[in-house]
């Protein structure tokens, strides 16, 4: 029953053919990350906008990453590889946010 699964594993995700999924993810990297020099270069958005439009495409830019080059959604270990990708977040959101909540801290404390 294993083996079956294997087989049948390795027929849904037969690699031989030309890698066209890769060829996508690096179109739609190149596009993301053109579209995002774009929009603070030349799109004449104030800072602030500009700043969270490329945070928003370079989040699509990470997408794109893990399912057209990581493979993420072809793997058996899915699920694992989805709670490292959610832990590896929170750690990033709290260096992130601990950092900004230290920095206002100081500001803060130094104006009084």
């Amino acid at each position: 029953m294993a083996s079956h699964n294997n087989e049948q594993y390795v027929e849904e995700h037969d690699h031989h053919g030309f890698p066209w999924g890769h060829v996508i993810g690096f179109i739609l990297s190149l596009v993301l990350t053109g579209a995002a020099l774009w929009f603070v270069f030349n799109s004449g958005l104030s800072t602030s906008v500009a700043i969270g439009i490329s945070i928003v495409l370079a989040i699509l830019q990470v997408f794109v990453q893990l399912y057209m080059f990581m493979h993420i959604r072809e793997s058996k270990s899915a699920p694992f590889q989805s709670g490292a990708i959610y832990f590896g977040i929170f750690i990033a959101l709290t260096v992130v946010l601990g950092s900004i909540f230290v920095m206002w801290y100081v500001l803060v404390s130094h104006m009084y």
